[in-house]
């Protein structure tokens, strides 16, 4: 009684089933037993009920591309057994219905607030384990670091942790609500997007893009160009390049590896330079936005990346080799913070942090959003990167196999870019009155036009950190009523938590760093 639908595919909400819970329970139950795993599980208010959405993803590990996504809604009671008691993967979820909704969850093993715990009655409880042996430390929310605030309880027996938990939500802005509020001021809510996550700028406003251009259905009118694509595919990649790169060098440091820190650091800066290239910034803020892309670039352009990009990728092969060829980095990297892959499923981990634990998932290679379609055709796609130790040294290992691959899309796209006639004469690829035209063409093309009315949209795409998806409600007035964005961390923060259970409390900053999750992309 589920629907399966595809990634960016409009939906009304009479489309969907609208089941009774008694029966939604024992469906998701009875799918997530099958392997599914959460895209999202939610709550919305539509002519005042209270209703609970799901979104489910089946994935199809022997390559057959069989990948589907699947939804429902039901009623929601007032009060109900957790899913969690059965299946990991809800905790937070649950949580974040509870907190916003006032839903008793029984059963649940740690009800209380994800972001706020002024908005519960209850003040917030950390969980304590009891005995003389044990003591616990408090790490944040504020940090020496220039990280974002989280606070770190650990529940330690001498210098083994026993328990940790991650207490989040200081950042919290009210970001969703915002959206609901915009009145779909397109301009307004494309900078929005830019300032969910500073480090997934170019993730977000993609995917917001994308769920925008499905609502309107632009790619069916022609609007969506293949050009369109491949610089926003670029994008992507450039951001995935600089956070990978920024990572080894941050894990390096974390070992006082120094050599690899300050080279990665460098190179780092390279790929942000990039994408200020692209876009002109070094986050890729500015470029892209529903129905178009405010920058193009030209035949020196793309000579100029080319190059840059066969500089680097000698200087990361041999930093690399420095890396992972030297002994006691080798020693501190590896079985330290293992989630095994039965774990990682358990929690439906996304991203590196899955794919190092054995997890063969990537939106990418499944679900072929974007121009990931049209290299797929070519066989110039990724290949899912796994590895099955689930380790720091995993995790390390998949970002640098990852840097390979997006090295080679971006490389083959710019190719398929010189071979359009458009690009084969140099010319100014940008100035202010080609910068106000296509600002006016966004304009026109979009803010006059009304959302379609009682509507669901999913869209999702492959950040850097992993599977990172926008949800859109709309009412039969054409108001958004509900916008959900969930972040990889979402996910990813409770791996985070089992990788340091029985590891040294010292081992802590580099599991953490092997993560590197989102504060602010949790927060909202």
């Amino acid at each position: 009684m589920f629907l399966k639908f595809r990634v960016n595919q409009f939906l009304k909400l009479s489309e969907i089933p609208l089941i009774h819970f008694y029966d939604f329970y024992n469906m998701v139950l009875s799918m997530i037993d099958d392997g599914a795993q959460i895209v999202h599980y939610l709550g919305f208010v539509e002519n005042n009920c209270k209703k609970l959405m799901i979104v489910l993803r089946t994935i199809d590990n022997n390559d057959n591309n069989d990948n589907n996504l699947f939804i429902a809604i039901t009623f929601a009671p007032t009060e109900y057994l957790a899913f969690t008691s059965q299946a990991k993967k809800f905790h937070l979820f649950e949580r974040e219905i509870h907190e916003e909704f006032s839903i008793n969850i029984q059963g649940h093993p740690q009800l209380k607030a994800v972001r706020s715990a002024t908005t519960l009655s209850e003040e917030y409880q950390f969980y304590n384990i009891t005995g003389d042996s044990v003591h616990q430390v408090a790490v944040g929310p504020v940090h020496a670091g220039i990280i974002g605030p989280g606070h770190f309880r650990f529940n330690c027996m001498g210098e083994r942790v026993a328990h940790l938990e991650i207490k989040l939500g200081y950042q919290h802005r009210g970001v969703e609500k915002l959206i609901c509020k915009s009145c779909f001021d397109i301009t307004k809510l494309s900078n929005l997007m830019e300032c969910v996550a500073g480090d997934s700028a170019v993730t977000n406003i993609l995917t917001f893009s994308e769920l925008i251009e499905s609502a309107f259905e632009l790619e069916k009118e022609g609007i969506i160009t293949s050009d369109i694509k491949i610089i926003r595919t670029i994008a992507l990649e450039l951001e995935r390049l600089s956070n990978h790169i920024g990572d080894l060098g941050a894990l390096s440091g974390d070992v006082a590896f120094l050599p690899p820190d300050a080279y990665f650091g460098r190179m780092r800066g390279e790929f942000l330079n990039l994408l200020l290239l692209l876009s002109g910034n070094r986050f890729g803020k500015g470029l892209i936005r529903p129905a178009i892309n405010f920058y193009k670039i030209n035949l020196l352009d793309i000579n100029y990346i080319e190059k840059k990009l066969n500089e680097l990728l000698t200087e990361i092969k041999h930093v690399s080799e420095l890396l992972f060829s030297t002994q006691e980095i080798i020693d501190r990297f590896e079985g330290i913070g293992v989630i095994d892959n039965k774990t990682a499923l358990d929690l439906g981990l996304v991203g590196v942090a899955a794919r190092a634990s054995g997890v063969k998932y990537d939106v990418r290679k499944n679900f072929l959003p974007g121009y990931y379609s049209v290299l797929e055709k070519e066989n110039k796609n990724i290949t899912i990167q796994q590895r099955l130790s689930g380790d720091v040294w995993s995790r390390a290992r998949i970002r640098y196999k990852e840097i390979l691959d997006s090295i080679s899309i971006i490389k083959n796209m710019l190719e398929n870019l010189k071979s359009k006639t458009d690009y084969k004469t140099v010319e100014q690829s940008q100035d202010d009155s080609n910068f106000s035209s296509n600002y006016l063409l966004f304009k026109n093309k979009l803010q006059s036009k009304l959302l379609p009315s009682s509507a669901v949209i999913v869209a999702i795409n492959e950040g850097w950190r992993g599977e990172l998806t926008h949800l859109m409600i709309t009412d039969e007035k054409s108001k958004i009523i509900r916008y959900k964005i969930k972040d990889p961390s979402f996910h990813n923060w409770s791996g985070l938590a089992y990788a340091m259970r029985d590891q040294e409390i010292s081992d802590f900053p580099l599991c953490n760093k092997s993560f590197n999750l989102s504060y602010c992309g949790f927060d909202l």
